[in-house]
């Protein structure tokens, strides 16, 4: 059976050409990732004799904001320019992301903040720069909080060298080692018609640095305001730390019930009484 019947119960080739616009986790069907996501998904939940109208519906209903899917590709279109949030951290996450960063109309600059866990072999983490290079008009390179046994400033040098490797001018390619600088020194870059692609690892802090950004003026087509006075180091994802950052610790939004291994971020189980 084929997705366009599940999803809309028709054949009609018309209604089939824009059958993605009914599964909003797809963005009409330029996150290629999804459409396959949604395909597999829409197969197995048939073979296992689930309804097709709940079939219909949970593909309709899902959608890739940071609140069901957090780290996701969320989207973010608040400001004056656009940003795509991701978690990915290896080479086929990031390319993924890259390639939807492309197929999004966008009438200025593409931007990326780029990362790679330190626990990676030298090799994973160029094969990670080398999936964005040649992509983007400014890479943005930095660290995680957790260092894994590297120097702090280890791997945005290994990326930022590969970059430069692949052909990236050096004038494109800014080294902000801490995740919170590296993701202001991109927002406050942003201006109106850019794309900000942002690769986080603290995604609760990062999301909410995000959201609670002010441009300078507020409206469209202006610049940020100058960068920030640095603050006192805090220890990572501490109450401190989201507050040197520009975020408030809200003890109502958090992810306690994530967990983040190398499966990537999932929801857990809930236990039961």
């Amino acid at each position: 059976m084929s997705l366009q019947i599940l999803i809309i119960g028709q054949t009609n080739r018309a209604e089939a050409q824009s059958l993605m616009e009914w599964i909003p986790a797809t963005l009409e069907g330029r996150a290629t990732h999804n459409v396959q996501n949604a395909m597999f998904a829409a197969a197995m939940a048939f073979s296992l004799g689930i309804k097709l109208e709940a079939i219909r519906q949970g593909l309709r209903t899902f959608d890739s904001t940071f609140y069901q899917a957090p780290g996701r590709m969320n989207v973010f279109n608040e400001h004056p320019f656009k940003v795509l949030f991701d978690y990915g951290h290896n080479a086929h996450a990031v390319g993924t992301m890259a390639d939807l960063a492309l197929r999004l109309d966008v009438t200025g600059r593409r931007i990326v903040v780029l990362a790679g866990p330190g626990d990676r072999r030298d090799e994973d983490l160029v094969a990670i720069a080398n999936a964005v290079a040649g992509r983007f008009d400014h890479y943005i390179c930095r660290r995680d909080d957790n260092l894994r046994d590297r120097a702090p400033d280890e791997v945005p040098r290994i990326q930022a060298q590969a970059l430069r490797a692949a052909g990236i001018p050096g004038s494109a390619i800014s080294i902000i080692a801490d995740e919170q600088e590296a993701i202001e020194a991109a927002l406050r870059m942003g201006e109106a018609g850019d794309l900000l692609l942002i690769f986080a690892d603290a995604l609760t802090r990062s999301w909410k640095q995000i959201t609670k950004f002010k441009p300078l003026g507020g409206g469209a087509g202006v610049r940020s305001a100058p960068p920030l006075a640095r603050m006192p180091a805090a220890e990572p994802n501490s109450e401190a730390a989201m507050e040197a950052g520009g975020v408030s610790a809200d003890p109502e939004f958090n992810l306690d019930g994530l967990i983040r291994d190398e499966r990537g971020v999932r929801l857990a189980p809930e236990s039961e009484d």
